[in-house]
């Protein structure tokens, strides 16, 4: 978590269940526009944190440099996948007319 955010404990806690919460709604077809488009904005709004672990790297000798560094491409990656995945199923709406 970047120095300048307080709380930052509690931070991960809450970015984790809004991931989990938005993930699961998801599912519920009616909400899964919304859920999609929250994910996203998590996404973004985790970008700083993940591109600060990258930057400061050395702080985590456990994990490996290029996996800090691989997180960021990452995120573009599952922003589209979230984006495709919460998209209306237009075939399908289009049964119901």
């Amino acid at each position: 978590m970047p120095p300048y955010l307080p709380y930052p404990l509690e931070l991960v806690y809450l970015s984790g269940v809004a991931e989990i919460g938005l993930g699961a709604l998801l599912l519920v077809p009616s909400l899964s526009r919304l859920a999609g488009y929250g994910l996203i904005l998590l996404l973004i709004a985790v970008f700083p944190a993940n591109l600060n672990m990258a930057m400061n790297s050395d702080l985590f000798p456990g994990l490996p440099t290029w996996w800090c560094w691989g997180r960021l491409p990452l995120q573009v990656i599952l922003g589209v996948g979230v984006w495709w995945s919460s998209k209306p199923n237009h075939a399908a709406l289009n049964n119901f007319r």
